[in-house]
């Protein structure tokens, strides 16, 4: 059993590395975690091409073309979330085991479920399925968590790997605890481990853990979130993981660091404008490469990664010219020009409609005549997990180790300083050809004059960047 020292955080002499029997276990050496052992069941999974695959998908999409670090992987992160996950489970295990009944098997599930929880990721981040699967499969819905699910499935058979079916079935319904098709609550037994690798209940789960400090290190950017410290002193109360409640702050700022990544990384305005022109480039080759019919089949998806705009790019067909033109210009930094952007006012977030590149076309008054395909427009939305709402008012707290009651936080009764409100919608428009920013951008001023009465960005388009034409 661990112990607590006298701030109630789990000493260092408890690591959870002596709960892996290491003399059986293959490990490899982590940048964020140090080492990680594999256990033989995990090992069958991890050597197959399917879960290989995950080496050439880019955990960050596009964005190592802003920053160059980016260049991490989702196997990587797989391979973290698998190690967090069984941590997690071992330390629950190690305070709470008898109450709360966790066996080997547990242990194991809830692994497996952290090392596949990706394996149905599309190429590109989530540009894949949120951007080009809507252009080329209109009304089609798809997820990467349902795709992961599938793909156990493929894996499991294709490679005749002996695990029981209860297992997998549990696995399976881990993996898809924070999407649509999440079990009810109420159907599950040891509800408290389905909020490990995906929590669907408040968003806290070694997932974000994971990502949150990798992508921080791999883009040189500081963390002083400390997951650690959660992880120690979390308690199961009511078959539900709860926190103490003097760590409210570092529970905050889980969800302040992960929107501070969405607005300095994921969205910023260049990683947008490459990642427009990709999803363009990708729309015009699926005509001739049949992209999207990879989503039908897990034996032909584990094909389809990061490296099809390679494919794209070398193919001499006459068929994938423009698409081929698209990653060149890519190359050669020649990017679709951000023109300008606004935050949408607090007062009209309720009844907020995505603005289209034709509500830019038809605020234009005189001069040049844009077309809707000289246009991009990005809606960017970035929260705390929660929409409109707190996180917070789904996470509940205690006092102590000797306390029975559990109980949430209001935010006016730790800080002023924290906000009151948890989204914001920025609206971005891109001209696709440098010529025409200047034209786009008096649009983009006019569309935003008629629709809240006055200019919501923050400053003008500068006049070097409407005056730049392509030589």
């Amino acid at each position: 059993m661990g112990a607590y020292n006298n701030d109630g955080v789990l000493s260092p002499i408890y690591s959870l590395g002596s709960s892996h029997d290491v003399r059986i276990s293959k490990h490899v050496h982590d940048n964020v975690h140090g080492n990680i052992y594999l256990d033989p069941l995990s090992l069958k999974f991890i050597d197959t091409e399917e879960f290989q695959r995950l080496r050439d998908l880019k955990q960050l999409g596009v964005t190592h073309l802003v920053y160059p670090g980016g260049v991490h992987s989702r196997f990587e992160h797989s391979l973290g979330v698998y190690w967090l996950a069984g941590e997690a489970v071992q330390k629950l295990k190690n305070y709470q085991g008898s109450d709360l009944d966790i066996d080997r098997f547990d242990l194991q599930t809830v692994k497996i479920a952290g090392l596949l929880h990706d394996v149905g990721h599309g190429p590109f981040s989530h540009l894949f399925e949120r951007e080009f699967l809507p252009q080329v499969r209109s009304g089609f819905h798809w997820s990467h968590e349902d795709m992961s699910v599938k793909m156990v499935d493929h894996i499991v058979n294709q490679h005749h790997i002996d695990i029981d079916p209860e297992m997998i079935k549990r696995v399976k319904e881990m993996i898809l605890g924070s999407s649509e098709f999440a079990m009810p609550r109420s159907s599950r037994e040891k509800r408290f481990l389905y909020e490990i690798v995906a929590n669907g209940r408040n968003g806290i789960d070694v997932d974000k853990f994971d990502y949150i400090v990798r992508d921080c290190r791999a883009c040189g950017l500081g963390c002083n979130f400390e997951f650690q410290r959660l992880m120690e002193t979390m308690r199961v109360m009511d078959d539900e993981i709860c926190y103490r409640a003097k760590d409210y702050l570092t529970v905050h700022k889980l969800f302040a660091t992960r929107a501070d990544l969405y607005r300095t990384v994921y969205t910023h305005p260049k990683v947008k404008a490459i990642e427009l022109m990709v999803v363009d480039a990708l729309v015009k080759a699926n005509d001739y490469l049949d992209i999207a019919s990879h989503i039908e089949d897990p034996s032909q998806y584990w094909k389809l990664d990061d490296t099809i705009i390679r494919t794209i790019e070398t193919a001499p067909n006459e068929e994938l010219k423009e698409a081929r033109d698209l990653i060149l210009r890519i190359r050669r930094r020649n990017l679709y020009q951000f023109c300008n952007e606004y935050a949408v006012p607090k007062d009209k977030m309720e009844n907020f409609k995505n603005v289209t590149a034709q509500d830019i076309v038809c605020s234009q008054k005189n001069g040049v005549t844009l077309k809707e395909e000289d246009v991009a427009v990005c809606n960017v939305r970035i929260d705390l997990t929660r929409g409109r709402h707190s996180p917070l008012e789904s996470i509940n707290f205690f006092q102590d180790y000797d306390s029975e009651e559990k109980f949430t936080i209001r935010e006016d009764h730790v800080s002023h300083l924290l906000p009151t409100s948890y989204q914001d919608m920025i609206v971005r428009v891109y001209s696709k050809k440098p010529e025409l920013v200047e034209a786009i951008s008096v649009a983009f001023e006019n569309f935003q004059l008629k629709t809240y009465g006055v200019k919501a960005q923050v400053h003008a388009t500068p006049e070097k960047k409407k005056r730049r034409i392509l030589s």
